[in-house]
């Protein structure tokens, strides 16, 4: 039988939406999300799917999205494809939204999601020029919206908050602990400390035989060591690592105790509480396909990513970081990281940048990678390290 294809209403009689970038940059298009205005750091991401996903990650807490793949919302939305109970990020921008969606999964269109949610989004956006701006300015503060003016967009995009020195981990982590049954017979309790953390990576390791309890971000090493954790997990998050005092003086107390595996946030900061230091990267990684070499073996892995800072693993080593001359190459990582806790090797490097994508604790069974095993959405090159993580829980046992 043929799926009836119901059109998404309103589109072409939504009204003016305009967006203004702090540094005066004017895009206009057409408001298909809620009434109102937002303000965010404004950041690209180039997955060809998953807009649900995206905008459902709580790492995209205080960024507005804007989406490369021009064609938003063919295939509706669907509870399944959820990372949270409700959109996190503050915007969402794209080139054209689908005025059909048709998909046997599909709930309905993603134009009455954005507005039951009360999302902010603009279709008919340039959003090639506004990539292109973002690459070559940096990512930045935005303001967007229907019903305002250019000025009064602009005023707004200047005066919203840097992403630097910003804790926004502690406003999007579980208030209360909660707890995720393994599927099947339990081989042990992993504590995740949420920093934002998506449910597909609650899921990853659910379904390795671990139930998982989920606690705030600011949890200390005590309570987390008094429910006897088979390993302990750092979940991805938004905004900047380094007010995280709190959760990186917990990872000191726990390196060396427990197992630990940390990713995106997570594995920042790890790199804290290891003495390193982390930076804001320019316009940040964000996407479903980004190239990572695995250092023990050049393997390539196409990854998920999604964060705006970066580990300077050169702040804890010999020498400093040499001048990248053409093609990433490896010796643009330190071989050895001297940390409070004895050496540290990179296990990962980013292919267009070169910067830090994995490290390991020779001494302490601890690891971290910056991108996403999990995907959700992307690639699933990287699920096998939910495998290692697994491994070395069970090789301390």
């Amino acid at each position: 039988m043929t799926q009836r294809l119901e059109p998404t209403l309103g589109i072409d009689r939504a009204p003016e939406g305009l967006l203004v970038t702090a540094d005066g940059q004017t895009f206009r298009g057409r408001s298909v999300g809620s009434e109102g205005v937002a303000t965010g750091e404004v950041v690209f991401n180039t997955s060809m799917t998953g807009y649900q996903e995206i905008l459902t990650d709580p790492s995209y807490a205080g960024q507005v999205v804007v989406m490369t793949v021009p064609h938003i919302g063919n295939y509706g939305v669907s509870g399944l494809d959820e990372q949270a109970d409700r959109p996190m990020a503050a915007g969402f921008v794209m080139r054209s939204m689908s005025r059909r969606h048709s998909n046997w999964r599909s709930e309905g269109s993603f134009a009455q999601y954005l507005q039951r949610f009360g999302v902010v989004a603009l279709s008919d956006i340039d959003t090639r020029r506004l990539t292109r701006h973002i690459r070559e300015k940096g990512a930045m503060p935005i303001a967007m919206g229907a019903g305002v003016t250019e000025s009064e967009l602009r005023d707004a995009a200047q005066s919203a908050p840097s992403m630097e020195g910003l804790d926004l981990a502690s406003g999007v982590s579980t208030p209360e602990p909660y707890l995720r049954s393994a599927a099947g017979p339990s081989k042990g309790l992993i504590v995740a400390i949420d920093l934002g953390m998506k449910r597909d990576i609650t899921d990853n390791l659910t379904s390795r035989g671990f139930d998982v309890e989920v606690v705030p971000a600011r949890t200390g090493a005590d309570a987390i060591l008094g429910r006897s954790p088979a390993g302990v997990f750092v979940s991805n998050g938004p905004g900047d690592p380094e007010p995280l005092e709190t959760t990186a003086a917990t990872l000191r107390s726990l390196l060396g105790e427990v197992p630990v595996f940390g990713i995106c946030l997570g594995h920042q900061v790890l790199g804290l509480a290891l003495g390193m230091t982390t930076y804001k990267l320019p316009f940040g990684h964000h996407g479903g396909n980004h190239p990572v070499k695995r250092l023990r073996d050049g393997h390539i892995e196409i990854t998920a990513q999604n964060h705006g800072f970066a580990v300077d693993p050169w702040s804890r080593a010999e020498g400093s970081a040499p001048p990248r001359r053409g093609l990433v190459s490896d010796d643009l990582l330190p071989e050895v990281i001297d940390s409070d806790f004895g050496p540290v090797r990179p296990t990962h490097q980013n292919l267009n940048d070169g910067t830090l994508e994995g490290m390991e604790c020779v001494d302490l069974p601890a690891f971290s990678v910056q991108y996403h095993p999990e995907a959700a959405p992307g690639p699933n090159d990287a699920e096998y390290l939910f495998d290692d993580f697994v491994a070395l829980i069970e090789g301390g046992n």
